[in-house]
This record gives C-alpha cells, sequence and structure tokens, in this order.
C-alpha cells in the first residue's frame, strides 16, 4: 500500500529547493523569511525558525490550511486564521522547535493561480493538485530533517482541517517523521460520499484512484505505531460523527498494541476549530513524544 501511495502523491515528483537570496528576518519573531523554488522556477516563500537553546533539537513541519482564504498561506505560523485559537508558529519555538512552513500551490504568495486552474490542470494530465502539494511536502522535510542543529530522528508534523490531512497521509508514507498532530479532518472519504459531506471539501483533495488503494483511516493507520494524535469537534459538518466513528474504530485497531502512542481527542460541542483545550493537549503531546 505504502509504494502505491507514493505514486498517488507524487512524492519525489516535486523538489523543492532554498535559493539563498532574499533571506530577511521577520519582526517581532525568531523567523526568518526564506525563498524556495520548484524545478520549473516558480517560488515558494517559507517561514523558518532554526532550533535554539542545545542541539541537536526536534523540529516540526507546519503544513498551513485552506479555510477558503487563499491570501494566508505560510502567514497562518506567525498570524494564525479564524479556526486556531492563536498562531503557534511562535509558541512552538520557544518550545525549543525549529519550525518550518511553507507556501501550498494557490495560497499565500502563490494565490496568482487559483485552486480551479491548478486542480484542473493537474488532472488534464492524470495527476493532482494534492499530489503536487503532498511532493511538496515532502521536499520540504527533507530540506527541515538536513538543517543544522535539527535532530533528524524528531520530526514531527502539524497542521489543522487541510494540512491535518496533509499531516497524516505524509506521516503515513515517511517513515522518518516521529509523530503527527492533526485537527479537525479526520473522517473516511466513503462515509463522507454517502451523506453528500464531501462536496464541503476543495477540488484540490481529489486524488485519482485513492479511494480503491486505501480510506483515510487505512491511510492513518500506516503511521502506526509512531506516536499519533487526533483532534476532532463532533459538530464539524466537515468530518460527521458518522464518516469519523468507523474511522477512529480503524484507527485504534491499528493501534491495539500500542495505544501509548494513540492520543484521541473529542469534543461533543466544537466545529471546525481549535479549542483551548486541544491547543493544551497538542503541546502536551508534541513534549511527550518530542521532547
Amino acid at each position: 500500500m505504502r509504494e502505491r501511495l507514493k505514486q498517488l502523491f507524487e512524492f519525489d515528483a516535486h523538489p523543492i529547493s532554498q535559493k539563498p537570496e532574499g533571506t530577511k528576518l521577520v519582526s517581532g519573531s525568531s523567523f526568518q523569511q526564506f525563498t524556495f523554488s520548484t524545478t520549473s522556477g516558480e517560488e515558494i516563500r517559507a517561514f523558518y525558525a532554526a532550533p535554539k537553546g542545545a542541539a541537536p533539537a526536534p523540529a516540526i513541519l507546519y503544513i498551513h490550511a485552506h479555510g477558503g482564504r487563499y491570501d494566508i498561506g505560510a502567514d497562518e505560523l506567525l498570524n494564525g486564521r479564524p479556526a486556531l485559537q492563536s498562531p503557534l508558529g511562535q509558541v512552538l519555538h520557544d518550545m525549543g522547535y525549529a519550525v518550518l512552513c511553507i507556501d501550498l500551490p494557490g495560497f499565500g504568495d502563490r494565490a496568482d493561480k487559483s485552486e480551479s486552474a491548478l486542480a484542473k490542470e493537474a488532472l488534464w494530465y492524470g495527476k493532482s493538485l494534492a499530489g503536487q502539494m503532498m511532493g511538496e511536502l515532502k521536499s520540504a522535510f527533507d530540506w527541515l530533517s538536513a538543517q543544522d542543529g535539527v535532530d533528524p530522528s524528531k520530526v514531527g508534523v502539524f497542521g489543522i482541517s487541510m494540512g491535518a490531512t496533509f499531516g497524516y497521509w505524509l506521516a503515513a508514507v515517511e517513515p522518518r517523521i516521529a509523530a503527527v498532530a492533526h485537527l479537525c479532518c479526520f473522517a473516511d472519504f466513503e462515509e463522507l460520499i454517502k451523506t453528500g459531506a464531501h462536496d464541503l471539501h476543495g477540488i484540490y483533495l481529489t486524488v485519482p484512484g485513492l479511494l480503491n488503494v486505501a480510506s483515510n483511516s487505512e491511510i492513518a493507520s500506516q503511521v502506526a505505531p509512531r506516536p499519533q494524535f487526533v483532534g476532532i469537534g463532533d459538530q464539524d459538518s466537515l468530518t460527521p460523527p458518522k464518516a469519523v466513528d468507523p474511522a477512529l474504530d480503524k484507527l485504534r485497531a491499528a493501534y491495539e498494541n500500542s495505544l501509548n502512542h494513540l492520543t484521541i481527542h473529542r469534543e461533543s460541542h466544537v466545529g471546525h476549530e481549535e479549542t483551548p483545550q486541544m491547543r493544551k493537549a497538542v503541546l502536551k503531546f508534541f513534549k511527550l513524544e518530542l521532547g
């Protein structure tokens, strides 16, 4: 399964590389703004904070959300978004983590091309926008793992909404990822399709043939026995309980012999948002699993 997923997720098909020029400090934070580029020459904005304190240090690849806010992108790391309690970038860095977040295609400084146009172009070539995003994230993980002062055995991933799905997809097929925490986007698409809730998700997420290979719960199960945090609100229309419950059952079964590495945080009166309790639980999870 993992090898087939790598093909669908276009691993190694979208390498990005850092450009030495254009690096600048971000005022009022520990972060620098970097510029990466694709093989076609498209520039990618990124924010990175190097490890602080004793090396080697753990690190987190932060994957930004969607939310219909194409203007945000990697800015989410430093300025937050409505679904978050507050920005997480400086919080994570102050805890001792190196942190990286890149603009995904169609977002932030790359919003000059629409999600619709990018997705249609990819689909006409038998590929997917999600595949391009995943390929770039895999390359970003490679870059982060290789940075001076970063412990490559302690690199985790965090994401909410779109970032959540890409977080456990990435961890499922990249065994070097030490831990993953994802919020507000865990459910099986098959169940979403039955109710029509799948149409609430963006076209970017359409990966042709994915459901013939694995469900989301089966993909997330590939992370086991590595640490995984799942945050869910039962009032989230994007992930209704009918699609969440069977997915969680399958995930628990995959962690049968390592249940101490699976953390499920579920709130009954919460929608598509991070809560103070979720924030506290996520930070506790990373501290426990990454140090």
